[in-house]
């Protein structure tokens, strides 16, 4: 099941598709555009760099302004929430400003060049939304491990775009030489013979070895543009 921030983003979504705007649910439920927008897009406080989750009352509050039924806000959507008024299902869309990305495998991600143009919803594990500023190819990992404590912990999701490319201190998801990723922090080190960028894979933990690209295969598939941590 996923996470009660995700379903209430993604009922949030469908609630401005209900509205015709988010300008227009803004003035239903009484709540600014911004404020809507940093719940869509699980924003982080400035101050205590938490996410910006709708609170169970809000979600209450919004449910009661909409005329939904107590607890709609945390319930999947069913088929024919998604449907037309004659009965026929049609693609969801959802507001403008934001996408879904798959939430997928580091075996998924190690393939991900081959497999992006292929990838069919059902191979996902699940599906978040972000902006859409970021690029179509987009996904989703979850940490594994501790080799990049105390700044990512097991468990954190990161959101990893192919198109960005990475700069110094950037995080990143490689290949390792296996068909298999990994996330780790870039370091740039210096320029072969043939103008290929040397560099290192680094973990944030110094109990766990640094990869460098001049002594093994390394091909970098993403950078992080987003960092997501759920507290419970």
């Amino acid at each position: 099941m996923q996470p009660i921030d995700v379903t209430r983003r993604e009922k949030l979504a469908l609630l401005i598709k209900e509205a015709g705007s988010q300008a227009a649910l803004s003035e239903t439920i009484g709540k600014a555009p911004a404020q809507i927008s940093q719940w869509l897009n699980a924003s982080v406080h400035s101050r205590t760099g938490k996410p910006r989750v709708m609170s169970n009352a809000i979600a209450r509050e919004i449910e009661a302004k909409t005329g939904k039924p107590d607890g709609w806000m945390d319930a999947p959507a069913q088929k024919h929430e998604l449907s037309t008024p004659g009965g026929s299902n049609v693609e969801f869309t959802l507001p403008t400003g934001v996408r879904r990305v798959p939430l997928i495998s580091y075996v998924q991600a190690g393939l991900w060049t081959e497999i992006v143009n292929t990838f069919q919803p059902g191979d996902a594990h699940e599906w978040l939304i972000t902006s859409d500023s970021h690029s179509s190819s987009t996904f989703v990992l979850t940490v594994r491990g501790k080799s990049m404590e105390p700044d990512f912990k097991d468990g954190d999701l990161v959101i990893i775009d192919p198109a960005v490319r990475p700069r110094p201190g950037s995080f990143v998801v490689a290949k390792n030489g296996r068909e298999e990723a990994t996330f780790k922090k870039y370091r740039h080190r210096s320029v072969d013979v043939l103008g290929n960028d040397v560099f290192e894979l680094v973990p944030l933990n110094e109990d766990f070895p640094t990869m460098r690209s001049d002594e093994q295969p390394i091909e970098i598939i993403g950078t992080m543009v987003e960092h997501r941590r759920f507290y419970r």
